[in-house]
Formats: structure tokens, sequence, C-alpha cells
């Protein structure tokens, strides 16, 4: 799994612990910065904990008797990546936004997939799920959510903690597709043209936007942004070793430059 990091992620990694532990020293040195740090840990503390209460409260737990599915494709990608425990994972609502998330709170992982991403494994859009899950268990692999609390002072420097975050998330995006190859262009384009759009948006075209939408705006947005842009995301993972191996059923460009299965 080490060849599937990102360049970039041990590079920002360095230079923001650096700097974390550089901010922590000179906090702990005077009275006033360990009552900021206290204070700090105290508020990040309870807010986040209200927020994995209502994931808890009201999403559904996926289980083995409940979207059993999902389960036993969850069980089997953490079996593949050595990932022990298979973190709790949610499903819930979220006005039909399209997305999943990794969080930790008190040593315990949690995944969260909204609804609408979920129902591609009920219209045969499996693959794409698989990808998406993979992708999030990724992060808990790499101990991306452990290591943000260290990380904590360096994330709130503008620039330098979003371009570790989006290298981060170009390591998922490997590791995602190394083990789910199938599903890695389709569980990308899901976020940018729905559960049912993105089976006929034409690939290579998408692609392309990387090259001809730019100019400074778009770049911006991207570099104040903790995730890359999605016709990069998938141009870089086109260019992987992992995706270049497969022919997946999703990553087939047929007549009229619909994405066709293989």
């Amino acid at each position: 799994m080490e060849s599937l990091v990102h360049p970039k992620e041990k590079v920002y990694f360095v230079i923001s612990l650096v700097i974390s532990l550089l901010v922590y020293v000179v906090l702990v040195v005077s009275i006033v910065g360990i009552a900021y740090i206290v204070i700090g840990v105290i508020t990040v503390f309870i807010l986040h904990g209200l927020f994995i209460g209502g994931i808890r409260g009201n999403g559904i737990r996926v289980s083995d008797r409940q979207f059993p599915e999902v389960y036993r494709l969850a069980q089997h990608l953490a079996g593949q990546m050595g990932l022990n425990p298979v973190p709790a994972i949610y499903v819930l609502q979220a006005g039909g936004l399209l997305n999943a998330f990794a969080t930790r709170f008190l040593g315990r992982n949690f995944v969260v997939i909204y609804s609408d991403v979920l129902e591609l494994a009920y219209e045969k859009g499996a693959s794409a799920v698989a990808f998406v899950i993979c992708h999030e268990l990724a992060h808990i692999k790499r101990r991306h959510l452990t290591w943000r609390w260290l990380l904590y002072p360096a994330m709130m420097i503008p620039f330098l903690g979003t371009a570790y975050s989006r290298a981060c998330e170009y390591t998922c995006d490997r590791i995602a597709a190394h083990y789910q190859p199938d599903g890695a262009a389709a569980g990308l384009l899901v976020l940018a043209a729905g559960k049912k759009l993105y089976r006929t948006v034409n690939l290579e075209e998408f692609c392309n936007q990387a090259e001809t939408e730019r100019g400074f705006w778009i770049w911006f947005s991207e570099i104040l942004s903790t995730h890359p842009n999605l016709p990069r995301r998938i141009n870089a993972l086109r260019k992987s070793e992992a995706v270049m191996h497969s022919h997946s059923e999703y990553t087939n460009i047929g007549s009229g430059g619909r994405i066709t299965r293989a």
C-alpha cells in the first residue's frame, strides 16, 4: 500500500508536522498557551461529539441484518486492506447530496454514506459504491483521521492545510482504485453527474476539462479546497498503474461517447 501513497502527501505531512510541533512547543512554554490548548481541545471535543451523536442517533447502522449487501461489501474490502476492526457504517439521508465521509471519535472509526450514493448499489452501480466505500476506508487505513488532531495547527494555515488534504484524497483514490478498479471512474463521475446521468457522461470530454477549463478563479478555488477538482482526480487515476491494468465496465467509451460495459 505504501507504493500507492501520493508523493505530495508525504511532503506536506512532514511540513505540517514540523509546523504543528513548533506551535505546540510555543504554546506549552506559556501559561496562556496551555489554556488555549485546553479550551480548543474541549471545544472541538464537544462539537465533534454532538456531530457523532447526530449521526448515530439519526443514521441507519449497516449490519448483517440492515443493508446486508453493503455490510458484506465493507467486510470484504476491509479484509483486503487489512483493516481491523471494520469501522461502523451509517447511512444518512442528505437531501440528495452525493457523498460519503470517514470520521473518528474516542478511538472509534465511522464511515457515513449518504443515502443517494447507496441507491446506486440497488441500481446496478455496485462497483461505484464499492470504490466510494474503499476510498473512505483508505482514510482510516492511512490514519488520516488520527493524525489530524496532531496536525491541527498546520491545517489552519491557509493553503498548507488544504494542500495536505488534497494529497490525502489523491492517495485514497489510488488505494480505492487498486482494490476496486471496476468502480474507479464511475465512483468519481457519480459525484459530478449524479447517480443516473453518470452512465451517459463522455469520460474523455469530462477529463479534458482539466485542460480546457482553466483560469485564475478555477485555480484559486481548487487550492482553497480540501478536494482536487474531479476531472483532475480522474486523470490522476487514469495515469496510475492501478487503473491502467483494469479494463473495467465503466471505463470504456462506446459510440456516441457513452460509458459502456466491457
